[in-house]
């Protein structure tokens, strides 16, 4: 299935899943990308038109929604309780994968293996 129905299966990618958790505060597009990498230790890095991309699916998805809208066009967005929520569910599901490699690697040993 192609990524972009991840939404709509209630998964999320990488991008939208950093663009949530920076978003519990609300900030602009600038600043979203500058918390992402802080975030990662800059092991994720989100460009402009990627960003803003998964913005307006995340406002279509109703999981951010504006805020305010500054001068030179600085538009504010921030996590709604439906992208909390989802948020939650995906750590929730993050965590089960972890859990599931975890128990394979133990049945095989060290998990050095390859």
């Amino acid at each position: 299935m192609p990524r972009n129905d991840s939404l709509e299966m209630g998964e999320l990618t990488d991008t939208s899943y950093y663009i949530l958790l920076a978003l519990i505060e609300p900030m602009h597009g600038y600043l979203i990308m500058n918390k992402v990498e802080n975030m990662t230790n800059n092991r994720v890095s989100i460009g402009p038109a990627s960003l803003y991309t998964t913005i307006k699916k995340l406002v279509k998805a109703g999981l951010i929604e504006l805020v305010e809208e500054a001068e030179k066009k600085k538009k504010t967005y921030v996590t709604t309780e439906k992208g909390i929520k989802l948020i939650k569910q995906e750590m929730d599901r993050k965590r089960e994968m972890i859990l599931h490699a975890e128990e394979i690697f133990t049945n095989i040993g060290d998990g050095n293996n390859g």
